[in-house]
């Protein structure tokens, strides 16, 4: 029926009405607030040799906000901008933590949270070898400040347990690690 525009600063924030129809075929007056800021990738890079994941550690406001650690331990991730979702992740990887990564394993699309925000992330293995050729850190004039951590696939797993580990797309890509035998 009308979708509005609340703001388009750092994402479209949009209201919308509309009329769905249910089941049982009757007609309902809705209205939903939607959060587009693109779609994204993420990767997972894994030595497979030492047993070890590749993660990194960064601010997120949303965290702080709710009083929450404001520190979270994440997969390289980002938004698309024009790339495919696999140059994506490699860039991602290259500007947060300094590996570039080899072979890619496509794990799956999915919508993070359904509800209100439109991006679909595509998730990825990255399979990488040895310590990083580059720094990585982030990009200081897109406001990241990034700590990369390598750590054993199976401390990893505990830290989702005591929820050190927190980011879904993270949950997610170390589970499929887990299995589908990456690391054999």
């Amino acid at each position: 029926i009308r979708t509005t525009t609340l703001s388009d600063k750092w994402g479209l924030v949009q209201r919308h009405e509309f009329e769905l129809r249910r089941r049982n075929g009757s007609w309902q007056h809705q209205i939903r607030e939607t959060y587009d800021r693109g779609d994204g990738a993420a990767v997972l890079l894994c030595d497979v040799a030492a047993g070890d994941v590749v993660l990194i550690r960064q601010f997120r406001y949303p965290a702080f906000y709710r009083g929450e650690p404001p520190f979270l331990i994440e997969v390289c991730a980002g938004k698309l901008e024009g790339d495919d979702a696999m140059t994506c992740a490699r860039k991602e990887a290259v500007e947060e933590t300094g590996y570039a990564v080899g072979r890619m394993i496509k794990a799956f699309d999915c919508f993070m949270s359904p509800g209100s925000v439109t991006e679909r992330l595509t998730l990825f293995i990255g399979l990488v070898e040895g310590a990083a050729p580059g720094t990585g850190g982030g990009l200081e004039h897109e406001g990241e400040d990034i700590e990369v951590i390598r750590l054993p696939l199976a401390t990893a797993l505990e830290m989702v347990q005591t929820g050190e580990i927190a980011d879904a797309k993270t949950i997610m890509l170390l589970q499929y690690a887990r299995l589908n035998g990456i690391f054999g």
